[in-house]
């Protein structure tokens, strides 16, 4: 298929490439000329048969809502537009309602798989009509693993953000215990080797996951993270999923706690919050806060 791409950083870079490798013709834009194919979004556009599909994958929020209305001036009666982004599923909502008054067509798509989706494939999980997601169905062929990874998670606009929201508070939950147990095992004077001990967790126990694969990669690089400030950010996913379970009066004791704990990273240098900081740099390519040298300024 042919598919429009906006939006070619660290993962819609990768996503641009594993489509070309799967045989579809992929126009990229990007505001950073030397990553985009075209020198604009009209011409973008342009270069896209109709019907036209132009997959989105920039910030959340402004720079997402204002890239769509932009396309909506662009597009015509029968394209489509997907947002890839970690947009909030109720400016799917919104988003999806001005397209269709153009009589254009609108499907969301969370996307997880962070630096390492060009090699082993994205989980996808989308939002949408039918008739819309089978337009777009090519690409998430190309861009899925092998094997499952892709769910249609419902017919209304923002079904797979919310899927995709609730995915990132677990991962909050679940990369903080983690880093609990890393910070109390280093703690306590008794475990003469923490890294071999995650690392023979990789096999054969109910806690394995790709999550205490990425940790053991980190500390094996840096026994005690002595590299890594204690300070992780949040992207809005975790805050999310939190104030969706208070409006559904949904107890989410862990989730809830492991949000506020990187809200605590930002007061102290908290071990733990090295784990976590280093767990996202390891899977999602997020920067990691370090300690300046001398003369010179923490690193953003």
């Amino acid at each position: 298929m042919d598919i429009g791409l906006v939006g070619l950083g660290k993962m819609g870079g990768n996503m641009r490439t594993r489509l070309r490798n799967a045989g579809h013709t992929v126009v990229g834009f990007d505001r950073d000329p030397d990553l985009a194919d075209v020198d604009s979004l009209a011409a973008m556009v342009e270069r896209l048969p109709t019907p036209k599909v132009v997959w989105v994958m920039v910030p959340a929020g402004d720079p997402t809502r204002e890239t769509i209305r932009q396309l909506g001036d662009l597009l015509g009666e029968g394209d489509l537009v997907v947002d890839g982004g970690n947009s909030k599923w109720t400016d799917d909502q919104q988003n999806a309602a001005m397209l269709a008054e153009k009589g254009i067509g609108f499907v969301d798509c969370g996307v997880s798989g962070g630096v390492w989706g060009l090699q082993n494939g994205y989980a996808l999980m989308c939002g949408g009509a039918d008739e819309q997601v089978a337009k777009v169905q090519p690409a998430f062929d190309a861009l899925k693993p092998e094997e499952g990874g892709f769910v249609h998670a419902g017919q209304a606009a923002g079904a797979g953000h919310f899927a995709k929201m609730v995915h990132n508070g677990i991962e909050y939950a679940v990369m903080q215990a983690y880093a609990e147990g890393w910070e109390l095992l280093e703690k306590v004077d008794l475990v003469d080797n923490v890294t071999d001990v995650f690392d023979s967790w990789r096999s054969g126990t109910v806690i394995r996951s790709w999550l205490l694969d990425l940790l053991v990669a980190a500390i094996q690089e840096d026994t005690h993270l002595d590299k890594i400030a204690g300070y992780a950010d949040d992207s809005g996913e975790g805050r999310w999923t939190v104030e969706a379970a208070i409006d559904n009066a949904v107890p989410m004791n862990v989730i809830a706690a492991s949000l506020f704990a990187r809200f605590a990273s930002r007061q102290d240098d908290s071990p733990a919050m090295k784990a976590i900081a280093a767990m996202r740099n390891q899977f999602g390519g997020h920067a990691v806060h370090t300690e300046p040298p001398k003369g010179g300024d923490v690193a953003p």
